[in-house]
């Protein structure tokens, strides 16, 4: 005959073991969780980093290229005034060949140079009559009552300016319509632009032209 013994006990012991177990995996399990957030946190921020890196070098690169021929490049201007100059104050003499084919030489040397500022990065500032005055961009030597354009607006340009990228090297130097002037809204402004210097700083030649 065997006789059945109950363990009450063991039983007890076993369910706390058990218990003492998932308790040690619930806590082991939010460790790791708690350790990949933690990577995917850094990972995240090292690709941030690089992204940023690359900017960085990449702008210095650019700034680097400019600076290195932003001396000549302002050098080269004088060249374009005097050939802008030339063929402004030039007529074409059909009768006068010679005349002719210089005047065709001026236009053809100003357009390669052109050309060859453009390929560089070099663009020229040459607001139109009318469009909005920008300190940034532009040097006011003059002002002049107008009946066609705003008060404050760009008249007249009198020497076209020049930016490197982006960077103003020159500034344009134009006439602004005076106080009091009759003519249409001035236009839009031109979108602003991070590498122009700000009001004050250097390379900022504008006068005030409010009223």
């Amino acid at each position: 005959m065997t006789e059945e013994t109950d363990f009450p006990e063991a039983e007890d012991a076993l369910t706390e073991d058990e218990a003492q177990d998932a308790q040690s995996d619930g806590v082991l399990i939010s460790a790791l969780e708690a350790e990949v957030a933690g990577l995917k946190e850094q990972v995240l921020r090292f690709a941030a980093d690089a992204e940023n890196t690359k900017r960085r070098a990449e702008r210095e690169a650019n700034d680097a290229r400019a600076f290195a021929i932003q001396k000549f490049a302002r050098d080269l201007l004088g060249v374009a005034d005097n050939l802008s100059r030339a063929l402004t104050s030039a007529t074409a003499d059909e009768t006068n060949p010679a005349l002719k084919a210089l005047l065709t030489g001026i236009e053809m040397t100003d357009k390669e140079l052109a050309a060859a500022f453009e390929r560089n990065g070099l663009k020229k500032v040459d607001p139109s009559a009318g469009a909005k005055f920008d300190p940034h961009q532009h040097q006011a030597v003059m002002e002049q009552p107008s009946d066609t354009v705003a008060a404050g607006a760009v008249l007249q340009t009198l020497q076209a300016g020049y930016e490197l990228f982006g960077r103003i090297v020159r500034p344009a130097m134009v006439a602004v319509a005076a106080k009091g002037s009759t003519g249409a809204a001035q236009a839009e402004p031109v979108t602003s632009n991070p590498y122009s210097p700000s009001p004050g700083g250097e390379g900022d030649h504008a006068v005030d032209t409010k009223a």
